[in-house]
């Protein structure tokens, strides 16, 4: 009876020792990295930048798949419902906030683990250069003067652009027609005029700002961006909002722990590499990695905002079940 309790108790041992392998092993093949939205736009560049440079940090292909819909619903009820095996990582944003809290999914960002972030960057409002609007003021009277008249263009509803956009304006008392446009389309529709102005992600239309095609009115974030410090924030001008655009890594819940740390641990070596930071730097995008339990108290401070912001402008319209 004795040797059948330890023949019992070493094939447990065997089995545990076997799955703490397992997992200190992983990863043993390649990895899905979900991307939100369209390529060819701001998500898509960052992300198969930091996929790109996580591939040589993990020793294995980090694939980039881009799933886009729903202001960014699409993604993360795709990682949501995935194996928590950690091969199924989504590059998440705010739209991880603002998707959920607008009703396009029926959960709440809690629904998944949240690895970290790696930059962040403000939202700016932008409009044609030779537009007649020289600050948000302006486009904002006249907008009130003529309601539904000027148009403006986002990225998807439930995106952070979205957001932005919608309590931009409805916070000024402006009714516009919003237009859900995919990033490259946004600008050269404010290039020719098919759309007034558009709320959108910062290193792109930066590009055309500098080039002397469009201009920034006012940016989203509580503090101007060193990249254009003559750009006032949304706050600075009456409007009661603040926030970043931030962009960094989520799983499905329950994936386990230590593959949650190596993926963390790749995440953050690849955000500091001479070759990702560099680029970073060159789109003027803030980066600012921070790993599972910084991020995690990040995350809640921002729902809380966002939250607060999205009553304020009656779009809050959460279907998480309480």
């Amino acid at each position: 009876m004795k040797s059948l309790k330890y023949v019992f108790v070493g094939m447990v041992a065997a089995a545990l020792m076997m799955a703490g392998q397992a997992k200190a092993e992983w990863p043993e093949k390649s990895i899905e990295f979900v991307i939100p939205f369209g390529a060819g736009g701001g998500a898509d560049i960052e992300g198969r930048l930091i996929a790109k440079a996580m591939s040589k940090e993990l020793g294995q292909p980090v694939v980039p798949v881009n799933k886009p819909g729903g202001g960014g619903a699409i993604t993360y009820t795709y990682v949501k419902n995935s194996k928590p095996d950690g091969y199924t990582i989504a590059w998440n944003s705010t739209s991880v906030l603002t998707s959920t809290n607008i009703g396009n999914v029926p959960f709440d960002y809690k629904a998944l683990d949240h690895i970290g972030q790696v930059a962040q960057q403000p939202i700016p409002f932008v409009v044609k250069k030779s537009a007649r609007w020289n600050t948000l003021k302006e486009f904002m009277d006249e907008c009130k003067a003529k309601p539904k008249t000027l148009k403006v263009a986002f990225a998807g509803f439930g995106s952070a652009t979205h957001m932005a956009g919608v309590a931009l304006t409805q916070l000024s008392g402006c009714k516009p027609i919003m237009l859900p446009v995919k990033g490259p389309d946004r600008r050269k529709m404010i290039l020719s005029g098919e759309t007034d102005a558009a709320v959108d992600i910062f290193f792109v239309p930066l590009k055309l700002v500098r080039a002397g095609k469009m201009k920034f009115l006012a940016v989203s974030s509580g503090k101007r961006n060193p990249a254009t410090p003559n750009v006032p924030t949304a706050k600075e001008l009456g409007i009661d909002m603040e926030f970043d655009l931030f962009r960094g890594l989520s799983v499905a819940k329950g994936t386990p722990a230590a593959i949650k740390n190596k993926i963390e641990a790749a995440m953050i070596k690849a955000a500091n590499s001479k070759a990702f930071a560099g680029r970073m730097k060159k789109l003027k995008l803030t980066l600012k990695p921070m790993g599972q339990k910084e991020f995690a108290a990040k995350l809640a401070k921002a729902n809380a905002n966002i939250v607060s912001i999205m009553k304020k402008a009656g779009i809050y319209q959460s279907k998480a079940k309480k």
